[in-house]
């Protein structure tokens, strides 16, 4: 079922005119995108299904995630506190700045003696300077006190002397040092990291382990933080089995065990995923009772018999803004924003590997938004031996890094999995194909260790 938690109602999100911003999508703007966004009827989607059936053209791969993710974003989600132990993996809705001078008072960086003026130096009795004890005196030219790390260093210190560089002459009561002493070694001075009020992290950073080091560090207790979004996961298709080997026509689902922790590695909040078969009417109540930000559906998104994405939502009322994206695999992927609350659904492609491609072009991009993350600045990568393309259409080949090239993998095909189970990204091959070294864009997957640490680590 729906999750069904307790959720604040999200304000309707605004106009399409305002949703696209600079990059108005209509048919004066872009022939291509002639019916990329509109309100579907039941008139409308038998117009949409012949359109697709003359040669509709479908949204370019590239313009189809900038609208996603324009859509993600235009509605600022409220923000939250989150005590630290809460926070991991949100992002931040505040800025992080600094509470107080790091270090907060000149410390000791290693164990040792501390010492004022130059030596040798007479030995002071006692157990010496530890970390965490209160308020110290001054310490006079010519003496030395034992200290451990993190201690604070006493007024009108010179130094500290590391323990394995002295030499204590305990029947003469001095230190000597084995090395040349140099003002101020080895001494943390207060404020080296940053000084109160400087900031130490920006609007939007993700929050991981050693964010929420920084934070206690710097005085926080909790961070002001955007709320994971909350996905529901319908998986429509009477011919899926969730046990057991294939049997008499049926075949075992794959995308309802893939997308839930694929989602999650995203940083998004996802519910169980609730498998509807090919029923209309079990499709519509799920999407009239759903509170997520983002409903993903599976399968059911082209013009067949038991397909019922389209109906349901020209049922609904709902605003079609992407019906088809020229992309392979992945094709007959759709994005819609549903009637009342603006919440969104991405229409995925039954088959896996077109279903990565969806999740990929439009909900990542979406979830991004949505969740206020920014984007990796992308990169491209020269492919080590030629790739065909579609004539017409971007392409997604899964691959992985191999020294400063990445090698296309076989088995990708649409229904396939098997490629991309062995690929750390997938690369962006445009209309027509590459020679072998040319370089393309990659789309990192969040677990690869190509990628940078990211919160997929901590799901």
């Amino acid at each position: 079922m729906p999750s069904g938690q307790a959720r604040q109602a999200r304000p309707a999100g605004p106009d399409t005119a305002d949703l696209l911003g600079p990059d108005p999508i209509g048919p004066a703007a872009s022939p291509a995108l002639g019916a990329a966004h509109r309100h579907v009827s039941p008139p409308a989607r038998g117009a949409a299904a012949s359109a697709r059936a003359h040669g509709h053209r479908a949204t370019p791969w590239a313009e189809a995630r900038a609208l996603a993710e324009r859509l993600g974003r235009a509605t600022p989600p409220a923000a939250h506190r989150l005590p630290l132990d809460r926070a991991l993996g949100h992002v931040l809705a505040e800025r992080v700045v600094a509470l107080t001078d790091l270090p907060p008072f000149d410390t000791s960086a290693m164990d040792g003696w501390v010492v004022a003026g130059p030596g040798p130096w007479a030995v002071q009795e006692g157990e010496g300077l530890l970390a965490g004890r209160g308020a110290v005196g001054r310490l006079p030219d010519g003496e030395a006190f034992r200290i451990a790390t993190g201690a604070r260093i006493p007024a009108d210190a010179t130094a500290v002397i590391r323990s394995e560089h002295a030499h204590a002459d305990e029947a003469k009561g001095l230190l000597h040092a084995t090395r040349d002493v140099v003002p101020g070694q080895d001494i943390r001075p207060r404020g080296q990291e940053c000084r109160s009020g400087d900031e130490l992290l920006p609007v939007g950073t993700v929050v991981t382990p050693p964010v929420l080091g920084l934070a206690a560090a710097a005085g926080y207790d909790a961070l002001v933080a955007v709320p994971r979004p909350r996905v529901d996961v319908f998986v429509l298709g009477d011919e899926l089995l969730t046990a057991g080997l294939p049997r008499e026509g049926l075949i075992r689902d794959a995308l309802g065990p893939m997308l839930a922790p694929w989602l999650r590695a995203l940083g998004a909040d996802v519910a169980e995923p609730l498998r509807l078969g090919d029923d209309a009417e079990a499709l519509h109540r799920a999407l009239a009772s759903s509170d997520a930000d983002l409903i993903l559906t599976t399968g059911g998104t082209a013009a067949g018999p038991v397909d019922h994405v389209h109906p349901v939502l020209a049922r609904m009322g709902a605003e079609l803004l992407v019906d088809g994206v020229a992309v392979r695999p992945g094709h007959p992927m759709l994005l819609a924003r549903l009637p009342g609350q603006g919440q969104c659904l991405v229409g995925l492609p039954g088959n896996p590997l077109a279903a990565v491609s969806g999740l990929l072009t439009l909900a990542e991009p979406l979830l991004r938004g949505i969740a206020g993350r920014t984007a990796q600045d992308p990169y491209r990568a020269p492919v080590h031996e030629e790739v065909h393309g579609h004539p017409h259409d971007t392409r997604l080949i899964p691959v992985v890094h191999r020294d400063d090239s990445v090698l296309p993998l076989h088995y990708n095909g649409p229904a396939m999995l098997r490629g991309i189970a062995a690929a750390d990204g997938l690369a962006v091959v445009p209309p027509g194909g590459v020679r072998s070294g040319t370089e393309v864009e990659i789309l990192d997957l969040p677990w690869a260790s190509a990628s940078p640490w990211t919160e997929g680590c901590f799901t």
